[in-house]
């Protein structure tokens, strides 16, 4: 069992294995976390490095209120979103238009996805639409909170979110009736 605690405190006494116990503790999963917002696995390396930078440089503000991951994603995520701010490949993308968006259906359709291919649909959105989906749907922070880190109108927030859900519903419907006709062209 690891003592986060004693972890912590030899972090910030800069003791460089108890670092990398850190690093290693979290990485991966951060890795998944950056690798989200990214459009590629280059990218999201960066990001993750980046991300690590600002831990140990701010540790010594974490309050041991909370888990440590959460606060640990907490800097991934803002770090990702910076990132994608920050760099001119992803300028274009990231813009957040207002424009009259089309109903989205309430249903929700029955296909048996892996996570990978989820996941996957995911990352093909536009770098907009893909960012406002994942801090909402998978971060959980609110289209306020959304408004606030990238700049925007929480309604912007909202359509962004809208268009993105749109657009997996559509690609999730194709998916289902790919794979129907699949099955019935291997009988």
């Amino acid at each position: 069992m690891i003592d986060y605690q004693q972890l912590i405190k030899d972090c910030l006494k800069g003791k460089a294995s108890a670092q990398q116990q850190l690093y290693d503790l979290y990485a991966e999963q951060m890795l998944g976390i950056c690798y989200r917002y990214t459009k590629s696995f280059a990218d999201a390396e960066d990001v993750l490095q980046e991300g690590f930078v600002k831990v140990f440089k701010y540790l010594h503000q974490y309050r041991s209120d909370g888990e440590l991951g959460a606060w640990i994603r907490r800097i991934m995520v803002n770090t990702a979103i910076n990132y994608l701010k920050q760099s001119s490949k992803y300028q274009y993308d990231l813009s957040f238009t207002d424009i009259t968006l089309h109903p989205v259906s309430e249903e929700n359709p029955q296909v048996y996805m892996q996570t990978k291919e989820l996941a996957n649909l995911v990352r093909q959105l536009p770098t907009g639409y893909q960012t406002v989906f994942n801090m909402h749907a998978v971060e959980g922070y609110t289209h306020v909170e959304i408004g606030e880190i990238l700049g925007i109108n929480e309604g912007t927030s909202r359509s962004q979110y809208m268009r993105a859900r749109n657009l997996l519903i559509n690609w999730i419907e194709k998916h289902s009736v790919e794979s129907k006709l699949g099955q019935y062209a291997g009988k």
